[in-house]
C-alpha cells in the first residue's frame, strides 16, 4: 500500500485537532457510562454511573478520528459530505460529533450545547427512552441503519449516483468487511460515471478484531490486503499508527492525497470527457481497537484486543478499581480544557466545524426527503391494452410495463432522479424497453458482442442481489427514486435489508425532522408458477409472508391479476411515500380481464366482485377469490366448469389487488371493515380462496373475520419441481379441477347431487397426469383455454 510521509500540519494544527478528537472521545465514553455528573466537576461516584453499560467503545476512537480529520477537509475544500458509517455500533462516536458541531441540537433542541444538554445526550444513550447504541434513524446525518453489518458501501455508492458534487467518506469495518454483502460492494467502482456521479472514499477501519476473534483482513498481512484491494480496482493508502501526533499528520496528508486524486478522476472526466475506469484511492486506517481507553483490566489487556470492543470496564458500579479506572480514564481527556464552565464547547473546537449545511450531521443528502422531486410521470392510460371482452386477448404485463417504465425514465433524465435497479435480468423480465432511452451502468472492458453497456446507464445490473438493494436503499435514502426487479424466488436474499430498510421507515415516521422518501418498490416476476422449466430451486412465494411481519404503516403487497392492473399499481407506486411496495406479477402472455378504467378502479378500490365471472344476483352459494394472476386464471377457469355442469349454483368471483384490504382496519390502513368484508365474502358460506402464496397467510389475515370458519385456501404448498406450467399448479392442488372439486365438497349438500361432476372433475386431474408423462406438455384445453361468459 501507499503509505505517504510527511508533516502538512503545524503544530497548533495538530492541538487543535487532537482537542477535538479527545473531546468527541470524552463525549462518546461519557455516553456509555455517565448518568450524572458529565463535566466530572466532583468525584465520580456509582451512583453517577448507568446501571446498564450498553454500547461499544471498541471502533469509537477511529471513527472519532475520522470525523475529526474530514472536518478539516470540508472546510478547506468546501466540500459536500456525508459519513456513512459501516461499523454501526459506532453510534456514541456520531452522536459525540454532532453534538458537538451543533447540528444534533440543531434537530433536538432539548439536547443543547451546554451542560445540560450534556447531560442528556449521555442519558439518552442506549437508555430506556432514548436512543439506540448503534447509528439509526434518530441520529441527523445518518442514512445507514447500523444494527447490520454490510450495506454500508453499497449505501455510500447508491447516494453518490446522480450526486455529482457529493463525496461519501464510508467507514467499513474489518469484520464487516468479512460479509457477503460487503465483498460484493467492492466492485461498485466498476458502475461509477465519474462525470455525473459523485465519489465514494471507502476507509477500511483495521483495528483487528471482531467481537470475540481476530478479523481476517487484519491478519493476511500488508502485501495480500494489497493484492486485494488493488484486484477490486482501488489505489489503496495505508495510515498506521497508535501515538496520536503521528496519525495526525498521516491521516491530514492521505486524505488530502485521496481527495485530490478524485477531483483529478472527475475534473479528466468532466472537462475532456475522460471516463475511462482508473483506480480509485482508499484508505486503509489501523489504528487499536479501544484506543486511548483502559490497556488492561483486572490484569489482561484490553486496549488493542477484542476485549475492547464493547464496555471495557464492566464493575464500575461495584468495584471501587473500576470505577477509579473509569475515571483516570475519562479525565485524561482533560475536559476542562474542551468545555467551559458551563459546558458549552471553547472556540478552539468551534472554530473546527463547518458552516451549515457543509457540517456532516446537516447534509440535506443525509435528509432525502428535502431534496426529493416528486418523478414526472406520464398518462398512465396510454399504455393500456384495449379489452373489449374479459379473456379474450393476451398480453405480457411486464412488457408493457417495460414501455411504462422506459417513458418514466425518458421524462425524468432532465432531473436525473430516476433508475431502475436489478440482478442481471431487466431483459429477462421483459423490460427491456428502458433500453430506447438509457443503457446499463457499465465502466469496465466492452467487448464488440456487448449490447446496451453505457457509462452513464441508468439501468442498474449486478449479479448480486445485495448489491442492488443497497444502491437502492442510498439512491432513496438521499432524495431520489427507483425501481427493483427480480426473480421472486431469489429475493428472499435482500431478506434482513428489507427488515433494516422497513425499520428505518417506522422510525423515521415518528421523526417530524424526516421527510418523506419515494417509495421502495419491488417487482417480483418470473414467479412460482411459471417458474416450471427451472424447477423447485426457483419456486417460492414467501417474500410476501416475510415483508406482512414489518409494519403494518410501511408494508404494502400486489397481486395485480392482468397488464392493465400492473400498470395501475406501478403507477401508484411510483407516486407513493415512505412505504414498501411489493408488486408480484407475471412476465409470460397473460389473459386481459380488465380495461383500463376498469382496472384502475378495481386497484383503487383493491379488491371487488367481478360481475362478469358472477351469477350469484346477491345470494351466492359460494365465494370464490382469488389473488394472483395464475390463481385468478384457475378460479375462472373452475367456475366455467362449475357453471357448465352446475349451472343452477350461485358463484360469486371476488378478486383481490391489494392483499392487505383482507386484514381488518384496525390492524392495518388498507384494511377492510368488517361490515364490508361481510356483504363481499358473507358472513356464512364457503370461501374457496386460490391464493399466489403459502395459502396460511391468507388464514392470518383473515382469522378475526366471522365466516373465517367458512374460509379454505388454495395455495403453494412447497410442491415443485421441472415440468409442465399446469402440472405445478395441480401439484399444489391450485388447478381448476381440485377448486372446482371444492365447491362441490364445501357448498351443502352438493357432493351427492353433483357426484357424476365430481367423479370427471378427479378424472380431468389423472389424464392431464398421464398426458404430460407421455408428450411434455399440457393438454391442448388447457394450452388454448380462454374465458367464455356462459
Amino acid at each position: 500500500m501507499h503509505e505517504l510521509t510527511g508533516k502538512p500540519l503545524s503544530a497548533e494544527e495538530v492541538a487543535d485537532l487532537d482537542a477535538y478528537w479527545r473531546a468527541a472521545n470524552y463525549l462518546s465514553a461519557g455516553q456509555i457510562y455517565l448518568l450524572g455528573n458529565p463535566l466530572l466537576t466532583e468525584p465520580l461516584r456509582a451512583e453517577h454511573i448507568k446501571p446498564r453499560r450498553l454500547g461499544h467503545w471498541g471502533t469509537t476512537p477511529g471513527l472519532n478520528m475520522l470525523y475529526t480529520h474530514l472536518n478539516r477537509v470540508i472546510r478547506r475544500r468546501d466540500l459536500s459530505m456525508m459519513y456513512v458509517i459501516g461499523p454501526g455500533h459506532g453510534g456514541p462516536a456520531i452522536a459525540a460529533n454532532t453534538w458537538l458541531e451543533g447540528s444534533y441540537s440543531d434537530t433536538y433542541p432539548d439536547v443543547s450545547r451546554d451542560a445540560a444538554g450534556m447531560a442528556r445526550l449521555f442519558r439518552q444513550f442506549s437508555f430506556p427512552g432514548g436512543i439506540p447504541s448503534h447509528v439509526a434513524p434518530e441520529l441527523p446525518g445518518s442514512i445507514h441503519e447500523g444494527g447490520e453489518l454490510g450495506y454500508s458501501l453499497s449505501h455510500a455508492y447508491g447516494a453518490v449516483l446522480d450526486n455529482p458534487d457529493l463525496v461519501v467518506a464510508c467507514v467499513i469495518g474489518d469484520g464487516e468487511a468479512e460479509t457477503g454483502p460487503l465483498a460484493a460492494s467492492w466492485h461498485s467502482n466498476k458502475f461509477v460515471d465519474p462525470a455525473t456521479d459523485g465519489a465514494v472514499l471507502p476507509i477500511l477501519h483495521l483495528n483487528g478484531y471482531k467481537i470475540a476473534n481476530p478479523t481476517v483482513l487484519a491478519r493476511i498481512g500488508d502485501d495480500e490486503l494489497t493484492r486485494l484491494l488493488e484486484g477490486y480496482g482501488y489505489r489503496p493508502y495505508l495510515v498506521d499508527g497508535a501515538e496520536p501526533e503521528h496519525v495526525h499528520q498521516a491521516l491530514a496528508l492521505t486524505l488530502d492525497q485521496a481527495l485530490d486524486d478524485i477531483a483529478t478522476i472527475q475534473a479528466d472526466a468532466r472537462s475532456r470527457n475522460d471516463v475511462a475506469r482508473r483506480p480509485w484511492p482508499m484508505i486503509v486506517l489501523r489504528t487499536p481497537k479501544g484506543w486511548t481507553g483502559p490497556r488492561e483490566v483486572d490484569g489482561v489487556p484490553v486496549e488493542g484486543t477484542w476485549r475492547a470492543h464493547q464496555v471495557p470496564l464492566s464493575g464500575v458500579r461495584t468495584s471501587p478499581d473500576h470505577l477509579r479506572m473509569l475515571e483516570e480514564w475519562l479525565r485524561s481527556y482533560r475536559p476542562e480544557e474542551l468545555f467551559d464552565a458551563d459546558g458549552r464547547p471553547v472556540e478552539r473546537l468551534l472554530r473546527q466545524v463547518p458552516d451549515s449545511e457543509r457540517r456532516m450531521g446537516s447534509s440535506p443528502h443525509s435528509n432525502g426527503g428535502l431534496l426529493r422531486r416528486d418523478l414526472d410521470l406520464p398518462d398512465v392510460s396510454q399504455y393500456a391494452v384495449p379489452v373489449e371482452l374479459p379473456g379474450q386477448t393476451e398480453d405480457e404485463p411486464t412488457r408493457v410495463l417495460g414501455d411504462y417504465l422506459r417513458d418514466v425514465m425518458r421524462a425524468n433524465l432532465p432531473h436525473r432522479n430516476f433508475r431502475v435497479f436489478g440482478p442481471d435480468e431487466t431483459a429477462s423480465n421483459r423490460l427491456d424497453a428502458l433500453y430506447d432511452v438509457t443503457g446499463k451502468a457499465w465502466n469496465a472492458e466492452v467487448l464488440p458482442t456487448d449490447e446496451h453497456l453505457a457509462v452513464d446507464g441508468r439501468v442498474m445490473e449486478i449479479l448480486s442481489e445485495h448489491t442492488c438493494q443497497g444502491w437502492l436503499e442510498g439512491y432513496l435514502l438521499t432524495g431520489r427514486h427507483g425501481w427493483f426487479s427480480c426473480y421472486e424466488a431469489f429475493v428472499h436474499l435482500v431478506d434482513s435489508m428489507v427488515n433494516q430498510h422497513a425499520k428505518w421507515l417506522k422510525v423515521t415516521r415518528a421523526l417530524p425532522w424526516r421527510r418523506p422518501l419515494a417509495s421502495l418498490n419491488y417487482l417480483l416476476t418470473s414467479h412460482v408458477w411459471r417458474q416450471d422449466h427451472n424447477g423447485f430451486s426457483h419456486q417460492d412465494p414467501g417474500f410476501i409472508d416475510h415483508v406482512v411481519n414489518k409494519k403494518a404503516e410501511v408494508i404494502r403487497v400486489y397481486l395485480p391479476p392482468d397488464t392493465n392492473t400492473l400498470l395501475a399499481t406501478a403507477d401508484h407506486c411510483l407516486r407513493s411515500k415512505d412505504y414498501i411496495n411489493v408488486v408480484v406479477a407475471g412476465k409470460q402472455p397473460q389473459a386481459d380481464w380488465l380495461g383500463p378504467e376498469a382496472a384502475a378502479l378495481h386497484c383503487a378500490r383493491g379488491l371487488g366482485v367481478w360481475e362478469f365471472a358472477s351469477n350469484d344476483d346477491g345470494t351466492p352459494d359460494v365465494v370464490m377469490a382469488c389473488a394472483g394472476d395464475v390463481p385468478t386464471m384457475e378460479t375462472l377457469a373452475a367456475v366455467s366448469l362449475l357453471r357448465e355442469h352446475l349451472p343452477s349454483l350461485k358463484i360469486r368471483v371476488v378478486n383481490v389487488v391489494d392483499l392487505m384490504r383482507l386484514q381488518p382496519a384496525s390492524e392495518h390502513p388498507h384494511g377492510l371493515a368488517d361490515a364490508d368484508f361481510d356483504a363481499l365474502f358473507t358472513t356464512n358460506k364457503p370461501i374457496i380462496f386460490a391464493y399466489h402464496g403459502y395459502p396460511w397467510l391468507i388464514h392470518r389475515l383473515t382469522y378475526r373475520r366471522s365466516n373465517h370458519d367458512n374460509l379454505h385456501v388454495r395455495g403453494y404448498k412447497e410442491e415443485g419441481t421441472t415440468t409442465t406450467p399446469f402440472d405445478m399448479v395441480v401439484r399444489n392442488d391450485l388447478d381448476r379441477f381440485h377448486l372446482a372439486l371444492d365447491v362441490i365438497d364445501r357448498v351443502p349438500g352438493l357432493g351427492q347431487r353433483a357426484a357424476d361432476v365430481r367423479q370427471w372433475l378427479i378424472d380431468q386431474r389423472a389424464r392431464h397426469h398421464a398426458y404430460i408423462l407421455e408428450h411434455g406438455e399440457d393438454l391442448p384445453e388447457i394450452r388454448n383455454w380462454q374465458w367464455r361468459t356462459p
